[in-house]
């Protein structure tokens, strides 16, 4: 019996075993950007990573998996997981055009 290189994964396969990356607060900081509400370390974050969907609290729609955003979370206290919000790149850089006291998580 003739051995082969083995079989190709299947796509429902592919990316098993990969690492899992760092937790958010574990250094991995794109910056720190100020605005009217405080300041934020912020994460862009490619959209070739993502395997969730997430909800933008900029426009209270729903970021599909592969979809280039940006994290945030606060910098003040460094912010818990419950903490991060995930952003469309364009409603986070509007944030400060909003009216004041407006958010929606």
């Amino acid at each position: 019996m003739a051995r082969g290189r083995g079989r190709r994964p299947r796509p429902s396969e592919r990316g098993r075993g990969r690492p899992v990356a760092p937790p958010l607060g574990g250094g991995i900081i794109t910056g720190v950007e100020s605005g009217r509400d405080g300041e934020w370390f912020v994460r862009h974050v490619p959209g070739g990573s993502t395997v969730k969907h997430y909800r933008c609290p900029g426009c209270d729609q729903v970021l599909p998996s592969g979809t280039p955003h940006v994290v945030t979370w606060p910098a003040d206290d460094h912010g818990g997981v419950e903490d991060r919000r995930h952003w469309h790149r364009p409603c986070w850089n509007a944030r400060d055009r909003r009216r004041a006291g407006f958010r929606r998580h």
